[in-house]
Protein backbone atom coordinates (compact mmCIF):
# COMPACT_ATOMS: atom_id res chain seq x y z
CA UNK A 1 0.00 0.00 0.00
CA UNK A 2 0.86 3.67 -0.18
CA UNK A 3 4.02 4.16 1.98
CA UNK A 4 2.51 8.10 2.14
CA UNK A 5 0.86 9.19 4.77
CA UNK A 6 -3.03 8.64 3.42
CA UNK A 7 -4.94 10.32 6.39
CA UNK A 8 -3.04 13.67 5.99
CA UNK A 9 -4.35 16.24 3.63
CA UNK A 10 -2.75 20.08 3.93
CA UNK A 11 -4.68 22.64 5.38
CA UNK A 12 -5.87 24.01 7.95
CA UNK A 13 -8.83 22.44 10.06
CA UNK A 14 -12.46 23.61 9.11
CA UNK A 15 -15.99 21.98 8.76
CA UNK A 16 -15.28 20.43 5.17
CA UNK A 17 -11.67 19.92 3.01
CA UNK A 18 -11.57 19.75 -0.29
CA UNK A 19 -11.48 16.72 -2.72
CA UNK A 20 -9.04 16.91 -5.79
CA UNK A 21 -9.70 15.05 -8.73
CA UNK A 22 -5.98 13.95 -9.98
CA UNK A 23 -6.99 13.95 -13.51
CA UNK A 24 -6.93 17.75 -13.10
CA UNK A 25 -5.16 18.17 -9.51
CA UNK A 26 -7.99 20.74 -8.83
CA UNK A 27 -10.30 20.74 -6.48
CA UNK A 28 -14.25 19.85 -7.45
CA UNK A 29 -15.97 18.91 -4.08
CA UNK A 30 -15.46 18.74 -0.21
CA UNK A 31 -16.36 16.52 1.95
CA UNK A 32 -17.52 16.61 5.81
CA UNK A 33 -14.20 16.97 8.15
CA UNK A 34 -16.01 15.49 11.13
CA UNK A 35 -13.84 16.16 14.70
CA UNK A 36 -12.72 13.65 16.81
CA UNK A 37 -15.14 14.30 19.47
CA UNK A 38 -17.67 13.41 17.66
CA UNK A 39 -16.78 9.74 17.60
CA UNK A 40 -17.91 9.36 21.41
CA UNK A 41 -21.63 9.63 19.83
CA UNK A 42 -21.01 7.31 16.71
CA UNK A 43 -19.87 4.78 18.53
CA UNK A 44 -21.98 4.94 21.16
CA UNK A 45 -24.81 4.65 18.67
CA UNK A 46 -23.01 1.76 17.11
CA UNK A 47 -22.98 0.09 20.14
CA UNK A 48 -26.75 -0.16 21.06
CA UNK A 49 -27.20 -0.77 17.42
CA UNK A 50 -24.84 -4.12 17.85
CA UNK A 51 -27.11 -5.68 20.91
CA UNK A 52 -30.22 -5.64 17.97
CA UNK A 53 -27.74 -6.44 14.97
CA UNK A 54 -26.22 -9.46 16.64
CA UNK A 55 -28.93 -11.80 17.69
CA UNK A 56 -30.74 -12.06 14.16
CA UNK A 57 -28.68 -14.02 11.42
CA UNK A 58 -31.01 -14.81 9.39
CA UNK A 59 -31.98 -11.16 9.55
CA UNK A 60 -28.37 -9.81 8.88
CA UNK A 61 -28.26 -12.70 5.95
CA UNK A 62 -30.88 -10.93 4.11
CA UNK A 63 -29.67 -7.30 4.84
CA UNK A 64 -26.44 -7.99 4.09
CA UNK A 65 -28.25 -9.74 0.27
CA UNK A 66 -30.43 -6.70 -0.28
CA UNK A 67 -27.45 -4.29 0.75
CA UNK A 68 -25.72 -5.90 -2.33
CA UNK A 69 -28.76 -4.91 -4.95
CA UNK A 70 -29.02 -1.33 -3.75
CA UNK A 71 -25.20 -1.06 -4.11
CA UNK A 72 -25.58 -2.42 -8.11
CA UNK A 73 -28.68 -0.32 -8.45
CA UNK A 74 -26.46 2.57 -7.88
CA UNK A 75 -23.42 1.06 -9.75
CA UNK A 76 -23.48 4.14 -12.40
CA UNK A 77 -23.35 6.95 -9.88
CA UNK A 78 -20.91 5.14 -7.67
CA UNK A 79 -18.33 4.50 -9.96
CA UNK A 80 -18.69 7.89 -12.15
CA UNK A 81 -17.51 9.35 -7.95
CA UNK A 82 -14.80 6.60 -7.93
CA UNK A 83 -13.28 7.38 -11.19
CA UNK A 84 -13.52 11.14 -10.41
CA UNK A 85 -12.01 11.36 -6.83
CA UNK A 86 -9.62 8.26 -7.74
CA UNK A 87 -8.81 8.82 -11.20
CA UNK A 88 -8.69 4.99 -12.46
CA UNK A 89 -10.84 4.23 -15.78
CA UNK A 90 -14.47 4.12 -16.13
CA UNK A 91 -14.70 0.39 -16.49
CA UNK A 92 -12.67 -0.46 -14.19
CA UNK A 93 -14.68 1.19 -11.10
CA UNK A 94 -17.77 -0.44 -12.29
CA UNK A 95 -15.71 -3.61 -11.60
CA UNK A 96 -15.02 -2.39 -8.30
CA UNK A 97 -18.05 -1.01 -7.81
CA UNK A 98 -19.44 -5.08 -8.81
CA UNK A 99 -17.13 -6.99 -6.49
CA UNK A 100 -17.98 -4.63 -3.58
CA UNK A 101 -21.75 -6.04 -4.09
CA UNK A 102 -20.27 -9.69 -4.59
CA UNK A 103 -18.32 -9.20 -1.41
CA UNK A 104 -21.60 -8.38 0.27
CA UNK A 105 -23.43 -11.09 -1.05
CA UNK A 106 -20.98 -13.59 -0.70
CA UNK A 107 -20.35 -13.03 2.91
CA UNK A 108 -24.75 -13.12 3.50
CA UNK A 109 -24.21 -16.41 2.80
CA UNK A 110 -21.72 -17.49 5.60
CA UNK A 111 -22.02 -18.27 8.96
CA UNK A 112 -20.13 -19.38 11.84
CA UNK A 113 -20.45 -23.42 12.92
CA UNK A 114 -21.08 -24.59 16.27
CA UNK A 115 -18.27 -27.43 16.54
CA UNK A 116 -18.61 -30.05 19.14
CA UNK A 117 -16.01 -31.35 21.09
CA UNK A 118 -14.80 -34.69 21.78
CA UNK A 119 -11.92 -35.04 24.00
CA UNK A 120 -13.12 -38.02 25.82
CA UNK A 121 -14.73 -36.70 28.74
CA UNK A 122 -18.07 -37.10 30.03
CA UNK A 123 -19.13 -33.48 29.34
CA UNK A 124 -20.75 -32.00 26.31
CA UNK A 125 -19.11 -29.44 25.11
CA UNK A 126 -19.10 -26.96 22.35
CA UNK A 127 -17.73 -24.05 20.46
CA UNK A 128 -19.81 -21.22 19.67
CA UNK A 129 -19.04 -17.75 18.16
CA UNK A 130 -19.73 -14.23 19.35
CA UNK A 131 -19.45 -10.83 17.15
CA UNK A 132 -17.18 -8.20 18.96
CA UNK A 133 -18.79 -5.18 18.73
CA UNK A 134 -17.88 -1.89 16.98
CA UNK A 135 -15.50 -2.47 14.74
CA UNK A 136 -13.46 0.43 13.04
CA UNK A 137 -12.06 -0.24 9.43
CA UNK A 138 -9.29 2.66 7.91
CA UNK A 139 -9.38 2.07 4.13
CA UNK A 140 -6.50 3.62 1.74
CA UNK A 141 -7.61 5.32 -1.30
CA UNK A 142 -6.04 3.08 -4.36
CA UNK A 143 -9.67 0.63 -4.13
CA UNK A 144 -11.57 2.72 -1.46
CA UNK A 145 -14.81 0.89 -2.41
CA UNK A 146 -13.95 -2.57 -2.91
CA UNK A 147 -11.34 -2.76 0.37
CA UNK A 148 -14.05 -0.97 2.40
CA UNK A 149 -16.18 -4.04 1.82
CA UNK A 150 -13.30 -6.64 2.33
CA UNK A 151 -13.79 -4.97 5.98
CA UNK A 152 -17.56 -4.02 6.30
CA UNK A 153 -18.52 -7.18 4.96
CA UNK A 154 -17.42 -9.49 7.07
CA UNK A 155 -17.66 -7.63 10.17
CA UNK A 156 -21.08 -7.35 10.13
CA UNK A 157 -21.60 -10.92 8.91
CA UNK A 158 -20.27 -12.14 11.94
CA UNK A 159 -22.69 -9.30 13.71
CA UNK A 160 -20.90 -6.54 14.10
CA UNK A 161 -21.18 -2.82 14.64
CA UNK A 162 -18.52 -0.61 11.74
CA UNK A 163 -17.75 2.63 11.90
CA UNK A 164 -16.13 3.38 8.35
CA UNK A 165 -13.55 5.82 7.96
CA UNK A 166 -12.05 6.00 4.19
CA UNK A 167 -8.88 8.25 3.29
CA UNK A 168 -9.52 12.04 2.34
CA UNK A 169 -7.73 11.81 -1.06
CA UNK A 170 -11.68 9.42 -1.56
CA UNK A 171 -13.92 10.41 0.63
CA UNK A 172 -17.00 10.89 -1.61
CA UNK A 173 -17.48 7.77 -3.79
CA UNK A 174 -17.38 6.00 0.12
CA UNK A 175 -19.63 8.51 1.37
CA UNK A 176 -22.24 7.42 -1.56
CA UNK A 177 -21.74 3.76 -0.86
CA UNK A 178 -22.71 4.41 3.20
CA UNK A 179 -25.53 6.46 2.01
CA UNK A 180 -26.46 3.51 -0.31
CA UNK A 181 -26.28 0.72 2.69
CA UNK A 182 -27.32 2.88 5.31
CA UNK A 183 -30.97 2.98 3.37
CA UNK A 184 -31.35 -0.86 3.99
CA UNK A 185 -29.96 -1.46 6.83
CA UNK A 186 -30.93 -0.88 10.50
CA UNK A 187 -29.51 2.32 11.95
CA UNK A 188 -26.21 3.09 13.16
CA UNK A 189 -24.97 -0.91 11.91
CA UNK A 190 -22.94 1.14 9.59
CA UNK A 191 -21.60 5.07 9.79
CA UNK A 192 -19.00 6.21 7.81
CA UNK A 193 -17.09 8.88 8.69
CA UNK A 194 -14.74 11.48 7.18
CA UNK A 195 -12.04 14.09 7.79
CA UNK A 196 -8.34 14.50 8.21
CA UNK A 197 -6.06 13.70 11.10
CA UNK A 198 -6.55 13.43 13.90
CA UNK A 199 -9.92 11.72 13.53
CA UNK A 200 -8.28 8.26 12.53
CA UNK A 201 -5.83 8.30 15.48
CA UNK A 202 -9.09 8.97 17.75
CA UNK A 203 -10.89 6.07 16.29
CA UNK A 204 -8.42 3.33 16.36
CA UNK A 205 -7.29 4.23 20.15
CA UNK A 206 -11.17 4.67 21.39
CA UNK A 207 -12.13 2.52 23.88
CA UNK A 208 -15.56 1.63 22.60
CA UNK A 209 -13.69 -0.29 19.51
CA UNK A 210 -13.30 -3.79 19.81
CA UNK A 211 -11.55 -4.64 16.65
CA UNK A 212 -9.18 -2.44 13.92
CA UNK A 213 -9.22 -3.52 10.63
CA UNK A 214 -6.62 -1.05 8.51
CA UNK A 215 -5.63 -1.26 5.14
CA UNK A 216 -2.32 1.05 4.01
CA UNK A 217 1.68 1.90 4.95
CA UNK A 218 3.62 -0.21 7.55
CA UNK A 219 4.57 2.90 9.50
CA UNK A 220 1.18 3.73 10.41
CA UNK A 221 0.41 0.53 10.28
CA UNK A 222 2.84 -0.16 13.56
CA UNK A 223 1.13 3.41 14.44
CA UNK A 224 -2.46 1.75 14.40
CA UNK A 225 -1.53 -1.73 16.56
CA UNK A 226 0.06 0.64 19.13
CA UNK A 227 -3.17 2.82 19.35
CA UNK A 228 -5.06 0.16 19.45
CA UNK A 229 -3.04 -2.15 22.44
CA UNK A 230 -3.99 0.68 25.34
CA UNK A 231 -7.85 -0.91 24.90
CA UNK A 232 -6.10 -4.23 23.89
CA UNK A 233 -8.67 -4.35 20.80
CA UNK A 234 -8.18 -6.82 18.13
CA UNK A 235 -6.14 -6.15 14.99
CA UNK A 236 -6.14 -6.96 11.62
CA UNK A 237 -3.25 -5.06 9.19
CA UNK A 238 -2.86 -5.60 5.70
CA UNK A 239 0.43 -3.58 5.14
CA UNK A 240 0.54 -3.50 1.49
CA UNK A 241 3.58 -5.29 -0.74
CA UNK A 242 6.53 -5.40 -2.87
CA UNK A 243 5.55 -8.52 -5.03
CA UNK A 244 8.31 -10.06 -7.17
CA UNK A 245 7.67 -11.58 -10.47
CA UNK A 246 10.07 -14.50 -11.61
CA UNK A 247 10.44 -15.55 -15.07
CA UNK A 248 11.91 -18.95 -15.55
CA UNK A 249 14.19 -19.71 -18.66
CA UNK A 250 11.66 -21.10 -20.31
CA UNK A 251 8.55 -18.75 -20.23
CA UNK A 252 6.94 -17.92 -23.47
CA UNK A 253 7.70 -13.95 -23.15
CA UNK A 254 5.23 -12.53 -25.67
CA UNK A 255 2.40 -15.21 -24.52
CA UNK A 256 2.47 -13.81 -21.08
CA UNK A 257 3.66 -9.89 -21.94
CA UNK A 258 0.34 -8.75 -21.90
CA UNK A 259 -1.26 -10.22 -18.40
CA UNK A 260 2.56 -9.18 -17.19
CA UNK A 261 2.15 -5.64 -18.03
CA UNK A 262 -1.16 -5.45 -16.24
CA UNK A 263 -0.22 -7.55 -13.62
CA UNK A 264 2.20 -4.36 -12.73
CA UNK A 265 0.78 -1.80 -13.98
CA UNK A 266 -3.40 -1.65 -13.49
CA UNK A 267 -4.69 0.83 -11.25
CA UNK A 268 -1.29 3.02 -12.45
CA UNK A 269 0.31 0.65 -10.34
CA UNK A 270 -1.31 1.31 -7.42
CA UNK A 271 -2.43 -2.07 -6.22
CA UNK A 272 -1.12 -3.81 -3.33
CA UNK A 273 -0.29 -7.21 -4.86
CA UNK A 274 1.09 -5.38 -8.37
CA UNK A 275 4.00 -6.98 -9.41
CA UNK A 276 6.36 -4.06 -8.38
CA UNK A 277 9.84 -5.78 -9.36
CA UNK A 278 10.40 -8.40 -11.93
CA UNK A 279 13.32 -11.23 -12.16
CA UNK A 280 14.39 -12.23 -15.51
CA UNK A 281 17.09 -14.85 -16.79
CA UNK A 282 20.15 -12.92 -18.09
CA UNK A 283 19.74 -14.11 -21.61
CA UNK A 284 16.18 -13.22 -22.37
CA UNK A 285 16.61 -9.49 -20.31
CA UNK A 286 16.58 -7.62 -23.19
CA UNK A 287 14.17 -9.40 -25.24
CA UNK A 288 11.70 -9.27 -22.19
CA UNK A 289 12.17 -5.27 -21.34
CA UNK A 290 11.37 -4.30 -25.01
CA UNK A 291 8.16 -6.42 -24.75
CA UNK A 292 6.82 -4.44 -21.67
CA UNK A 293 8.39 -1.02 -23.10
CA UNK A 294 6.87 -1.15 -25.83
CA UNK A 295 3.02 -1.74 -24.34
CA UNK A 296 4.34 1.34 -21.91
CA UNK A 297 5.00 3.40 -24.50
CA UNK A 298 1.65 2.87 -26.22
CA UNK A 299 -0.53 2.26 -23.76
CA UNK A 300 -3.46 5.26 -23.50
CA UNK A 301 -2.73 7.36 -20.51
CA UNK A 302 -5.80 10.33 -19.59
CA UNK A 303 -8.25 11.03 -17.60
CA UNK A 304 -10.70 8.16 -15.94
CA UNK A 305 -13.97 9.43 -17.37
CA UNK A 306 -12.87 9.45 -21.18
CA UNK A 307 -13.53 5.77 -22.36
CA UNK A 308 -10.26 5.61 -24.50
CA UNK A 309 -8.03 5.80 -21.67
CA UNK A 310 -6.19 2.46 -20.52
CA UNK A 311 -4.57 4.07 -17.87
CA UNK A 312 -5.46 7.27 -15.49
CA UNK A 313 -3.69 9.32 -13.17
CA UNK A 314 -1.78 8.85 -9.63
CA UNK A 315 -4.43 9.55 -7.32
CA UNK A 316 -2.52 12.41 -4.96
CA UNK A 317 0.46 14.95 -5.35
CA UNK A 318 2.08 13.49 -2.44
CA UNK A 319 2.09 10.02 -3.98
CA UNK A 320 3.17 11.21 -7.70
CA UNK A 321 6.06 13.66 -5.88
CA UNK A 322 7.06 9.88 -3.94
CA UNK A 323 7.06 7.99 -7.24
CA UNK A 324 8.95 10.98 -9.31
CA UNK A 325 11.97 10.74 -6.21
CA UNK A 326 12.21 7.27 -6.66
CA UNK A 327 12.30 6.85 -10.53
CA UNK A 328 14.63 9.78 -10.20
CA UNK A 329 17.09 8.53 -7.84
CA UNK A 330 17.23 5.01 -9.46
CA UNK A 331 18.24 7.35 -12.73
CA UNK A 332 20.98 8.95 -10.62
CA UNK A 333 22.19 5.93 -9.75
CA UNK A 334 22.38 4.84 -13.16
CA UNK A 335 19.60 3.06 -14.21
CA UNK A 336 18.03 4.06 -17.63
CA UNK A 337 14.30 4.39 -18.38
CA UNK A 338 13.98 1.77 -21.70
CA UNK A 339 10.58 3.74 -21.28
CA UNK A 340 8.93 6.58 -19.28
CA UNK A 341 10.73 7.86 -16.30
CA UNK A 342 9.29 11.01 -16.35
CA UNK A 343 5.92 13.22 -15.07
CA UNK A 344 4.13 13.85 -18.60
CA UNK A 345 3.73 17.78 -19.15
CA UNK A 346 -0.22 19.06 -18.56
CA UNK A 347 -2.66 18.99 -15.46
CA UNK A 348 -3.46 16.48 -13.38
CA UNK A 349 -0.66 13.88 -11.59
CA UNK A 350 0.26 12.05 -14.46
CA UNK A 351 3.58 9.53 -14.47
CA UNK A 352 4.59 8.06 -17.96
CA UNK A 353 4.61 4.10 -17.64
CA UNK A 354 8.04 3.52 -16.84
CA UNK A 355 10.08 0.13 -17.43
CA UNK A 356 13.79 0.55 -15.40
CA UNK A 357 16.75 -1.57 -16.57
CA UNK A 358 20.72 -1.41 -14.91
CA UNK A 359 18.60 -0.69 -11.68
CA UNK A 360 21.09 -1.26 -8.45
CA UNK A 361 19.31 -4.07 -6.64
CA UNK A 362 19.54 -2.04 -3.68
CA UNK A 363 18.19 0.51 -4.40
CA UNK A 364 14.94 1.87 -3.13
CA UNK A 365 12.61 1.80 -6.20
CA UNK A 366 13.62 -1.87 -5.62
CA UNK A 367 13.61 -2.35 -1.96
CA UNK A 368 10.85 -0.43 -0.80
CA UNK A 369 7.12 -0.14 -2.57
CA UNK A 370 6.86 2.50 -4.99
CA UNK A 371 3.11 1.95 -5.77
CA UNK A 372 3.07 3.37 -9.27
CA UNK A 373 3.65 3.06 -12.92
CA UNK A 374 7.14 2.16 -12.18
CA UNK A 375 8.71 -1.52 -12.98
CA UNK A 376 12.45 -2.28 -12.37
CA UNK A 377 13.60 -5.43 -14.16
CA UNK A 378 16.20 -7.10 -12.86
CA UNK A 379 18.80 -9.66 -14.86
CA UNK A 380 19.64 -12.91 -13.18
CA UNK A 381 22.33 -15.84 -13.46
CA UNK A 382 20.89 -18.51 -11.40
CA UNK A 383 17.26 -19.59 -10.13
CA UNK A 384 18.89 -19.02 -6.57
CA UNK A 385 20.27 -16.06 -6.49
CA UNK A 386 16.52 -14.81 -7.94
CA UNK A 387 14.40 -16.55 -5.08
CA UNK A 388 17.21 -15.03 -2.62
CA UNK A 389 16.23 -11.58 -4.06
CA UNK A 390 12.34 -11.88 -4.48
CA UNK A 391 12.58 -12.98 -0.88
CA UNK A 392 14.83 -9.95 0.22
CA UNK A 393 12.98 -7.38 1.43
CA UNK A 394 10.85 -6.70 4.44
CA UNK A 395 7.73 -7.30 2.60
CA UNK A 396 5.73 -10.59 1.78
CA UNK A 397 2.35 -10.27 0.53
CA UNK A 398 2.72 -12.25 -2.78
CA UNK A 399 4.50 -12.89 -5.63
CA UNK A 400 4.45 -15.12 -9.11
CA UNK A 401 6.92 -17.82 -10.98
CA UNK A 402 6.25 -17.57 -14.62
CA UNK A 403 7.47 -20.37 -17.00
CA UNK A 404 6.34 -23.63 -19.25
CA UNK A 405 7.01 -26.04 -17.01
CA UNK A 406 3.92 -25.83 -14.72
CA UNK A 407 5.28 -28.27 -11.96
CA UNK A 408 8.83 -26.47 -12.07
CA UNK A 409 6.80 -23.22 -11.60
CA UNK A 410 5.20 -24.55 -8.65
CA UNK A 411 8.43 -25.54 -7.16
CA UNK A 412 10.09 -22.47 -7.21
CA UNK A 413 6.93 -20.34 -6.10
CA UNK A 414 6.64 -22.62 -2.73
CA UNK A 415 9.72 -21.34 -1.91
CA UNK A 416 8.84 -17.87 -2.29
CA UNK A 417 8.51 -16.10 1.57
CA UNK A 418 4.87 -14.68 0.98
CA UNK A 419 1.60 -14.43 1.62
CA UNK A 420 0.09 -16.00 -2.06
CA UNK A 421 1.66 -17.45 -4.76
CA UNK A 422 0.59 -17.43 -8.36
CA UNK A 423 2.03 -19.10 -11.35
CA UNK A 424 1.46 -17.57 -14.90
CA UNK A 425 -0.92 -14.83 -13.35
CA UNK A 426 -0.55 -12.70 -10.40
CA UNK A 427 -2.75 -10.69 -8.26
CA UNK A 428 -5.91 -12.66 -9.01
CA UNK A 429 -8.28 -13.70 -5.61
CA UNK A 430 -11.21 -15.09 -4.97
CA UNK A 431 -13.94 -14.45 -2.28
CA UNK A 432 -13.45 -17.88 -0.95
CA UNK A 433 -9.92 -17.49 -0.43
CA UNK A 434 -7.87 -16.12 2.48
CA UNK A 435 -5.90 -13.63 2.16
CA UNK A 436 -2.66 -12.47 4.32
CA UNK A 437 0.85 -11.59 4.41
CA UNK A 438 4.15 -12.44 6.08
CA UNK A 439 6.79 -10.60 7.29
CA UNK A 440 5.86 -6.29 7.18
CA UNK A 441 3.09 -6.82 5.25
CA UNK A 442 0.36 -7.76 7.73
CA UNK A 443 -1.09 -9.01 11.10
CA UNK A 444 -4.26 -11.13 10.63
CA UNK A 445 -5.99 -12.30 7.62
CA UNK A 446 -9.20 -11.65 5.15
CA UNK A 447 -11.36 -13.15 2.92
CA UNK A 448 -12.94 -16.45 2.74
CA UNK A 449 -14.44 -18.22 6.15
CA UNK A 450 -11.30 -16.58 7.67
CA UNK A 451 -12.43 -13.37 7.00
CA UNK A 452 -15.38 -13.79 8.87
CA UNK A 453 -13.92 -15.87 11.86
CA UNK A 454 -10.99 -12.80 12.22
CA UNK A 455 -14.46 -11.05 13.41
CA UNK A 456 -15.95 -13.17 16.02
CA UNK A 457 -14.70 -14.82 19.37
CA UNK A 458 -15.29 -18.48 20.32
CA UNK A 459 -17.34 -19.33 23.37
CA UNK A 460 -17.28 -22.46 24.77
CA UNK A 461 -20.47 -24.02 26.84
CA UNK A 462 -19.99 -27.23 28.49
CA UNK A 463 -22.88 -29.17 30.40
CA UNK A 464 -23.32 -32.62 31.70
CA UNK A 465 -24.63 -35.49 29.39
CA UNK A 466 -28.21 -36.49 29.09
CA UNK A 467 -29.39 -38.52 32.90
Amino acid sequence: MPTTEPERVPGPAAARFPVVDPATGEAFDEAPHQQPDELDTVIDRAQRAWSGWRTDPAARTTALRTAADAVEAAGEDLARSLTREQGKPLAESYAEVARTAARLRYFADLAPRTRPIDDGRPVRSEIRWRSLGPVAAIVPWNFPLQLAAARFAPALAAGNTVVLKPSPFTPLATRMLGSVLTAVLPEDVLTVVTGREPLGARLVSHPGIRHVTFTGSVSTGRAVARAAAASLARVTLELGGNDAAVLLDDVDVEGIADRLFWAAFRNCGQVCMAVKRLYVPARLHADVVETLAQRARTVAVGPGLDPTTELGPVNNAPQLARVEDLTRQALADGARAAAGGHRLDGPGYFFAPTVLVDVPPDSPVVTREQFGPVLPVLPYRSLDEAVEAANGTGFGLGGSVWGTDLDRAEAVAERLDCGTAWVNHHAELSLAQPFAGVKDSGVGVAGGPWGLYGNLQPFVLHRPPEA
